[in-house]
């Protein structure tokens, strides 16, 4: 990717230990949903999550403790494109490529009143500890403007 499209990390940003990216603080409830008790351990109070697809690293600290996707209780989106995007309803990957083949948005509409339920709980069981739909969106529009220019 070219580096005039990437974010420059702030002098506080807390950077993965095995790409170097900047890591968003996670949760505690998301962390223990995915990491046990024992690998928990490895970690300082405060973790943080590393989104880059390539690198095997979910969480980290700040003192350079890790835990690789590999090791959790279950594989986490974006590690494992086939796992749910959306860890409160399922949602994954395969609905947002059909949605975006089709004239109308109907799964992600769905997904979108769902995540105004109280059925939602995304601080626990999203990965990240936050709401997906960001990145279902941002994933819909790279699909559906990759399929106009095709």
């Amino acid at each position: 990717m070219n580096k005039a499209f990437t974010r420059e990390p702030d002098a506080d940003d807390v950077l993965c230990p095995k790409c170097g990216a900047s890591g968003d603080a996670v949760p505690e409830a998301a962390v223990s949903s995915y990491v046990s008790a024992e690998l928990r351990k490895k970690l300082s109070d405060t973790v943080y999550f590393c989104s880059t697809t390539s690198c095997p690293v979910a969480y980290f600290d700040a003192m350079e403790g890790a835990i690789e996707a590999a090791a959790l209780n279950q594989p986490i989106y974006p590690k494992d494109p086939a796992a749910p995007i959306c860890g409160c309803f399922g949602f994954k990957l395969e609905d947002i490529e059909d949605d975006a083949a089709e004239a109308v948005p109907r799964r992600i509409r769905e997904l979108l009143a769902k995540s105004k339920s109280p059925a939602a709980h995304c601080s626990s069981a999203a990965p990240n500890g936050r709401c997906c739909l960001p990145e279902v969106q941002r994933l819909y529009f790279r699909l559906k403007s990759q399929a106009s220019r095709g």
